[in-house]
């Protein structure tokens, strides 16, 4: 598994580069706190309910939880379905947040 910091993802999105950027976290702490991502629970990662993704196989995603745990889980089980580029974001929303104020 591949793994971005906060400080490189930040750079990425603030340049206007176009990234796939999913959240795998619950709805209630999407809607507290989001960087912009695609919300996709890891519940419906984990249940293989990947439809969403499926036209996105070979793109880099970008993956991020609140704090990097689940968004590792979602990546390990993205790489298991056949998907080639999933990138973990270190440290997470959490992370992120702290970097931005």
């Amino acid at each position: 598994m591949t793994t971005i910091t906060v400080d490189d993802l930040k750079k990425r999105i603030d340049s206007g580069e176009k990234i796939n950027l999913i959240d795998v976290r619950e709805p209630a702490e999407y809607q507290e706190y989001n960087l912009g991502g695609e919300l996709i629970p890891l519940g419906k990662i984990s249940s293989m309910m990947l439809e969403d993704l499926e036209d996105r196989k070979n793109d880099e995603l970008i993956i991020h939880c609140k704090m990097g745990g689940r968004s590792a889980q979602a990546c390990m089980i993205l790489e298991s379905a056949g998907y080639t580029n999933v990138v973990n974001v270190i440290g997470g929303a959490m992370a992120y947040r702290q970097l931005v104020g």
